[in-house]
Order: C-alpha cells, then structure tokens, then sequence
C-alpha cells in the first residue's frame, strides 16, 4: 500500500484496519479499527486533517480531503460507496453515502442519513438525520425504515468481516 508521511505529518492506521495496496493515504490520516479501504482510494491529509472512525467502509475509488486547517471527521459504522467524493464534510456515525455521491465544502451529515447513487450534497448542507436524501442537489425522500438501518449494519458487517478476511486471505499473484 502507499501510505505516505507529508511535511511530518503520518497516517495512523489501526492494525485491524485494511487497506488495499493501490490506495494512497497521505499525511495527517487517523483510520480506526476493522475499517476497509479499497482499491484506488486515495485519502489525502496534506492541507488538514482526517479522521475514520471504527468499522468504516471507503469503498474502491474514493477521494477523501480536507483543506487547510481543517479536519474531515467520518464516525463510526459508516459506508462510503464506490467513487464517492468527499471533501471536509462531518460525517456523523451510520450513515450510508452510496455509489459517486458528492458532498461540498462543509456538508455535515447527520447520524442515520441514507444519501442515494450519484447524489449532491451541496457546500455547507445540513442533513439531517434518519431519512434518505437522492438527487442533485439531494432532497429527503422519505424517513428510514428499520429496513434501512439493517441495510446499512449489515452492509458495515460484511466490509468490517472483509478486511479481516483481506488480512488472512488476500495474496498476490502476479
């Protein structure tokens, strides 16, 4: 894996953590425990900070960044989808952002907020908590059920029991 100090600043990655060899993390980086970070994912901490908390999925070809002094925050048992774009946002704990979603300078993203494939959280949005948000830019939906709750556990279960399985099972070939 690329894992890269930038002007003294080192990541920090839980040794229960995975982390593809293809990704890149950079700088001020804090990954926790059972985390799953994908192919292609590059998380840079060279401007400010990032934090991921706890059985965190960064699905394949993510971007995470933060600018100047400042601090990307992701909680815990959170799913950040293939290609998802996240700049500076706070992310509060089980949230589930699906596939290419964008979220702007300063979005905060409350606990439980379902955001929907290929959708726009504008700069400095509040999500509220609980309901599930689609479009450009994102409209709440509806309420989520106890369906989606057990959706987005589920989910965080099975990338947290990955990693586990990378670290035993995972060889390269060629």
């Amino acid at each position: 894996m690329a894992i890269y100090s930038f002007e003294g600043k080192k990541p920090d990655i839980h040794p229960k953590a995975f982390v593809h060899e293809s990704a890149q993390i950079i700088g001020g980086v804090v990954i926790g425990e059972s985390c799953y970070v994908g192919a292609g994912a590059i998380i840079r901490g060279d401007y400010g900070n990032i934090k991921i908390g706890n059985r965190v999925a960064v699905e394949e070809g993510c971007v995470l960044h933060a600018p100047p002094g400042d601090t990307l925050s992701i909680g815990s048992e959170v799913i950040l989808g293939h290609g998802a774009l996240i700049h500076n946002a706070v992310i509060e704990d089980h949230v589930r952002i699906a596939i290419g979603v964008i979220t702007g300078l300063y979005a905060y993203i409350e606990e439980w907020a379902v955001i929907g494939d290929g959708a726009l959280v504008p700069p400095k949005q509040r999500v509220i908590g609980s309901k599930v948000y689609l479009g450009n830019p994102i409209k709440a939906v509806r309420a989520i059920t106890d369906q989606d709750k057990a959706a987005t556990l589920g989910a965080v279960s099975l990338y947290a029991d990955l990693a586990a399985r990378y670290h035993a099972g995972l060889q390269r070939i060629s």
